[in-house]
């Protein structure tokens, strides 16, 4: 096992080193580029499409309202990253990742409005009569049958990283977050959730958006006012953070207390991968979920998936960023969660922690309903429909495993097949681009 684990580590280094980065990193700032920073320039737009995207629309168009495909992308990227991820890239890259982050987000914007407006110009119905889409279709049924390899290593990778990195990775750092705040024994979570994701995802995209619709908007509105009263309470603070945050981003920061410093690379580096784990720009998910939506605009649906990223890293994760920053816990030498928690403590003394638990809680199983939906995705365009229900009943089954488990290995694995999602996704971005691009001027052009 120990030769597995660092055969795994070794792999993992290398999927996502420094050329995984910059290509992610180098693929959104070409489609940015080459869309005229049009992404950037419509986001008041994209708010608009979210509000009026909030009817469901023709249902032979789709099986969900565009606003639930969004809150169900949403509820696959809100989840830990937010939380642990950025309290991580602060301790390993300094505050300077957290403006590393927002620059991933930014040109991020333009990758994800990339991969929807492909995933549903290029999506089919499938033996259920309903639409799908995602990479593996765009790949597929954009650049020809002979692609269609890549686009099944796209579902190989997503279906497996599926059970991982949205399934049990995620109820193992429920689990364990009930236990430290409220002594519940994981094995009670783990059946408990079992029993609350069966009745979801059962009932397939049309439940999964029901509940998305309703959960997200109320967890991020209501985590960012809780860390937005962690900055009112630190007020004082906040320039000094910004000029924090910019300085160690181009110049490093050194020790500080429990902070052992970190180079501008080093703040590059982190700033970059945990805003790309948060947002998963240039992974692929967020068409998957956009092509089951009522809209037949792909343009349209585009600008509404744009902003998940941008409400995903701009607000909640930088929330969180400059609450751990402006309540000076960010060199106390905690890492992760923890860290988080210590920043909620410091403004609300006795339940800042279990405040964090709650969120950490939601954010975590709405995490699994979304990528239950993606992963269903994947092996369905591996096997057809037959799949699908086998699918939902281990994925199911799985989750009372993943609380009771020690997941060392299995987050490595997963983190892995995650990031080689990103190779075939990038690959049919570049190719296709030409294709979005003229998508965006004929939509443009008409309004």
């Amino acid at each position: 096992m120990d030769t597995f684990n660092t055969v795994v580590t070794a792999i993992n280094d290398r999927v996502w080193g420094t050329p995984m980065l910059v290509a992610i990193l180098g693929s959104g700032l070409f489609l940015m580029l080459a869309l005229k920073f049009m992404p950037v320039r419509n986001i008041k737009r994209g708010f608009l499409e979210i509000w009026n995207g909030r009817a469901k629309g023709d249902a032979s168009k789709g099986q969900i309202s565009p606003f639930a495909a969004l809150m169900t992308t949403l509820a696959a990227t809100v989840g830990t990253g937010n939380i642990a991820g950025v309290a991580t890239a602060i301790v390993l890259g300094g505050p300077g990742a957290l403006f590393w982050m927002w620059c991933t987000a930014l040109v991020g914007m333009a990758t994800k409005y990339c991969e929807v407006v492909l995933a549903v110009h290029f999506r089919e119905k499938n033996s259920k009569n309903h639409f799908v889409g995602g990479p593996m279709y765009a790949i597929k049924n954009g650049l020809g049958r002979r692609w269609a390899w890549l686009g099944a290593c796209f579902a190989v990778f997503g279906g497996l990283a599926s059970f991982g990195i949205g399934n049990m990775v995620q109820v193992n750092s429920m689990a364990e977050a009930l236990a430290v705040s409220f002594a519940i024994p994981a094995w009670v979570s783990g059946l408990c959730l079992m029993v609350l994701v069966g009745l979801v995802i059962l009932g397939g995209i049309q439940r999964i958006g029901a509940v998305a619709q309703t959960l997200v908007p109320f967890m991020c509105v209501a985590y960012v006012l809780a860390t937005l009263f962690i900055l009112i309470t630190h007020y004082q603070a906040i320039p000094d953070a910004l000029l924090l945050i910019i300085d160690s981003a181009f110049n490093g920061h050194a020790a500080v207390g429990g902070f052992a410093g970190a180079a501008m690379i080093a703040a590059l580096r982190f700033g970059v991968a945990r805003g790309v784990f948060s947002n998963e720009a240039g992974l692929g998910s967020a068409g998957i979920a956009q092509a089951a939506g009522t809209s037949d605009d792909p343009v349209v649906s585009g600008l509404i998936g744009m902003m998940g990223t941008f409400i995903d890293t701009l607000i909640v994760c930088t929330m969180t960023g400059l609450a751990i920053i402006c309540s000076g816990v960010w060199s106390n030498g905690l890492s992760g969660a923890a860290l988080s928690s210590a920043a909620f403590e410091s403004a609300m003394p006795g339940v800042g922690h279990y405040l964090l638990t709650t969120a950490l809680v939601v954010f975590a199983f709405t995490t699994i309903l979304g990528w239950s939906y993606y992963g269903e995705r994947c092996w369905e365009f591996l096997f057809g429909a037959r799949a699908i229900l086998p699918y939902r009943l281990i994925w199911v089954a799985v989750v009372p495993l993943g609380a009771m488990t020690q997941l060392n290995t299995v987050w490595l694995l997963a983190d892995t097949l995650n990031g080689l999602m990103a190779l075939p996704n990038l690959v049919s971005l570049l190719i296709l681009s030409p294709v979005v691009i003229k998508l965006t001027q004929a939509h443009f052009a008409q309004r």
